[in-house]
């Protein structure tokens, strides 16, 4: 069997085996999620149409690492469709702070994402909002039947879980599967924009993994010493998304960073030189998409950056050899092109990682950072300055 280009016996004397299959499998689990959903449709319509009519509502999609940019990505979408308030606010920030994110008073949906669900900021963050919000209701999604997270669900009042396939509690270090399977399931959930199937998407992230790899390789190989990934609206949590996989996978040998084109110039440009890759993710969108070619031209014309990717789902006026077109993809939403975009990321990630000769499933050989995050003391909350 084979993965990402690699035989399963070679990837697993390189401890690669968990992060290749994941990365992988992931046009399969979709659509499994896709017919899991529909299954599932009555009864989230249920639990979230009479919320969804309360014009006072506010949602705020939470997690922590990549599972809050889960909630980035959604967030412009989410908004659109509900017509709510609708707020990213990381697990991280709200256990650090509840006073500054939480409003006691204003009915609030919290959509919890998370691999495990067992990172101690997840289950935190579910019992202050509970407490210290009269009117809460959760969203639970997570990939671990076992994890404190979805365990926690049966205690709470008001809420609602989506568990999703055993497969996308990634084994790997890195979160792959667990990031676009949560971020489609609760695209379908909202019955947000999409104008794709899964099964469709899954089309084109096969298309990445068939066609790009021999590239996406070179790309690993070339001794690029600095990625930045620049993106819009959705693409601006993924883009965060995208430079967190290179910054694990590569242990930090490799600095990545995260912007919108709009404000790659003010100040974050200054990173770009002969050893930067810069990927900019850009957008269907027919208005955000004149920002997007204007930058990724103007950083072509400098001729400073090693190279300048566009990943585009339409062809451009002026082809570029370092263009990467997602044939027949140029009508469907930035949301659902979040899905082949990560699978992009998460495989030069991934192949940096051994060409840096690390091990992918664990790339960080001191263990100073883990699966699952450790030795985070949570601290008794007294709801002070909620007032």
């Amino acid at each position: 069997m084979n993965y990402l280009g690699y035989p399963q016996a070679t990837l697993e004397a390189a401890g690669a085996i968990w992060t290749a299959r994941e990365i992988a499998q992931q046009p399969a689990v979709w659509t499994r999620i896709g017919r899991d959903m529909v299954q599932e449709a009555a009864a989230l319509r249920a639990f979230l149409e009479p919320l969804l009519a309360r014009r006072d509502l506010r949602i705020v999609l939470t997690g922590a690492g990549t599972s809050a940019f889960v909630g980035e990505c959604l967030a412009p979408a989410l908004k659109r469709r509900t017509r709510c308030r609708v707020d990213a606010v990381a697990t991280t920030d709200l256990v650090g702070s509840p006073y500054s994110w939480l409003e006691p008073t204003v009915p609030t949906l919290l959509v919890s994402f998370a691999r495990s669900g067992n990172s101690p900021e997840s289950v935190a963050a579910v019992g202050i909002v509970d407490k210290e919000v009269t009117d809460c209701h959760h969203l639970i999604v997570t990939c671990n039947a076992e994890g404190g997270l979805y365990q926690q669900t049966h205690r709470l009042r008001n809420s609602y879980a989506v568990l999703l396939p055993e497969e996308t509690n990634d084994r790997g270090f890195a979160m792959t599967s667990s990031f676009t399977g949560m971020l489609l399931a609760v695209s379908l959930a909202f019955d947000l924009a999409l104008e794709v199937t899964p099964t469709d998407i899954a089309g084109w992230a096969s298309g990445v993994l068939a066609t790009e790899l021999p590239m996406l390789g070179n790309l690993a190989r070339a001794g690029f010493e600095r990625v930045v990934y620049l993106g819009s609206q959705a693409f601006k949590g993924l883009a965060r998304e995208a430079a967190l996989k290179m910054l694990e996978l590569s242990d930090g040998h490799v600095v990545a960073l995260a912007d919108t084109p709009l404000g790659f110039r003010h100040g974050p440009k200054t990173i770009v030189n002969e050893r930067t890759l810069v990927i900019v993710l850009v957008s269907n969108h027919a208005y955000t998409r004149r920002y997007d070619i204007d930058l990724l031209n103007e950083l072509r014309a400098d001729g400073v950056a090693g190279r300048v990717f566009a990943l585009t789902a339409q062809t451009m006026d002026a082809p570029h050899p370092d263009d990467v077109v997602l044939s027949s993809a140029g009508e469907v939403s930035d949301l659902a092109l979040c899905l082949p975009y990560a699978v992009f990321a998460q495989v030069l990630a991934f192949l940096q990682s051994l060409a840096l000769g690390l091990r992918p499933d664990v790339p960080n050989a001191g263990g100073t950072v883990s699966r699952v995050v450790r030795g985070v003391t949570i601290h008794p909350w007294d709801g002070a300055g909620m007032a």
